[in-house]
């Protein structure tokens, strides 16, 4: 007799298990196929911070409790789902809640890699590996996204411009193209 919770998986339990990991494989796939009830547009998509004042509530009214307030414009963050005028974002740390959705704009903009610590990243001339470094970027840098091919964004802010994997930027999907 085995003890209770040692029972080894019978097909059903062996099917689901291996559904759960189609489904976690195919997410990337999955993410341009939902579409946000209120604006019709892709979710999960990146935006941008349009005042220095956004508070992040709790839930998607005002009467909900205010768990953060961001105070940088133009700050990335990724909308995961909508609610009449309010959007669940997700910000490059990971923190969730609503704002409201006049408090975001379309423009895209990016962090240099911010979960890369202590390090600079080269910003290079041009879409290529070997392409001359224009500048060094610490992570967290914040720039506007000009451009991206899929493998290479062109960003640029103030005092740089230039082009960075696009694996090395919070902001933009792998493989995204953006013009």
């Amino acid at each position: 007799m085995r003890p209770s919770g040692s029972r080894r998986p019978g097909l059903a339990g062996r099917l689901r298990a291996t559904l759960a990991l189609a489904l976690v494989m195919a997410a990337p796939l999955a993410r341009a196929e939902q579409i946000g009830a209120a604006t019709g547009l892709v979710i999960p998509r990146y935006v941008s911070l349009k005042s220095d004042r956004v508070n992040l509530h709790e839930g998607p009214a005002k009467e909900h409790r205010t768990n953060w307030v961001f105070q940088r414009a133009g700050l990335p963050v990724e909308i995961t789902a909508e609610s009449d005028t309010w959007r669940k974002i997700r910000d490059s740390e990971g923190s969730e809640g609503w704002v409201l959705h006049s408090l975001l704009s379309g423009r895209r903009t990016a962090l240099v890699a911010p979960w890369k610590k202590d390090l600079t990243l080269p910003l290079r001339s041009g879409p290529k590996d070997d392409a001359t470094v224009a500048a060094n970027l610490q992570p967290g840098v914040l720039g506007s996204v000009k451009k991206c091919d899929g493998h290479w964004c062109r960003i640029y802010g103030e005092g740089f411009d230039g082009y960075m994997k696009q694996t090395d930027l919070w902001g933009v999907y792998p493989d995204e193209h953006v013009d």
